[in-house]
């Protein structure tokens, strides 16, 4: 089904993800490492890796460092990030420097399967307990992230609204399509469009963007 590689320096979390893939993901080939030579050694010998589930701070990473050698050598696979780090902004960093998603390890079992799923979907993920604080910090990180200007708010139509929050909520695809009963296939053409239309590049951009909106107000006009 799908070739996914955990590189982790700690035995009892790489057993744990790999329960997680193997009962989330029945038929994966999963691999495994603990330091970030072996994961390079790796995507150099497995170039159809469908994603790198990535420790920040095990041997030979340095940080966020350690992701962009990563990234620099393997740009084709997908990374998330899995680390016990909960500072909002190296997630948001790690982002920036090309993790498609960062998944914390208190998540509980359901949510990262949840999380894995998304990113093999191609979303980007970031846990909803990081967009609740951007949104409640709103105010505090006004100055590291451009809110998005009224004219182009209203260039999105009412059902792109609803999808742009939703979006805010940390709703995968599939999740929106259910609370609104429109299609997935919908949905995606919705979310393109708005990127579009806010000139944002990715749904993280967006989200963090969208965190101060008063929906209602767009809603009732």
């Amino acid at each position: 089904m799908y070739k996914i590689l955990i590189a982790d320096d700690h035995p009892l979390f790489r057993e744990a993800i790999h329960n997680v893939i193997a009962d989330g993901f029945p038929g994966s080939e999963i691999m495994e490492t603990a330091d970030l030579d072996s994961a390079l050694e790796l995507t150099q010998s497995h170039d159809d890796l469908d994603l790198i589930l990535l420790d920040l701070n095990m041997p030979g990473m340095h940080g966020l460092g350690g992701l962009m050698n990563l990234r620099n050598e393997a740009p084709t696979i997908p990374v998330v990030i899995v680390s016990a780090e909960q500072d909002k902004q190296i997630v948001l960093q790690a982002i920036t420097y090309g993790a498609v998603g960062f998944i914390t390890k208190s998540s509980p079992r359901a949510q990262m399967t949840d999380a894995i799923a998304q990113i093999l979907d191609g979303n980007v993920y970031l846990p909803p307990d990081i967009i609740r604080s951007q949104k409640s910090g709103s105010s505090r990180q006004h100055h590291d992230h451009h809110s998005i200007a009224p004219e182009l708010l209203q260039a999105l139509t009412r059902k792109q609204l609803l999808v742009l929050e939703r979006m805010t909520k940390g709703e995968s695809n599939k999740q929106i399509a259910y609370s609104l009963d429109i299609a997935e296939t919908t949905v995606k053409a919705h979310v393109s469009a708005i990127l579009r239309k806010l000139g944002v590049h990715n749904r993280v951009q967006a989200i963090l963007s969208a965190g101060d909106i008063d929906f209602a107000s767009y809603l009732r006009r």
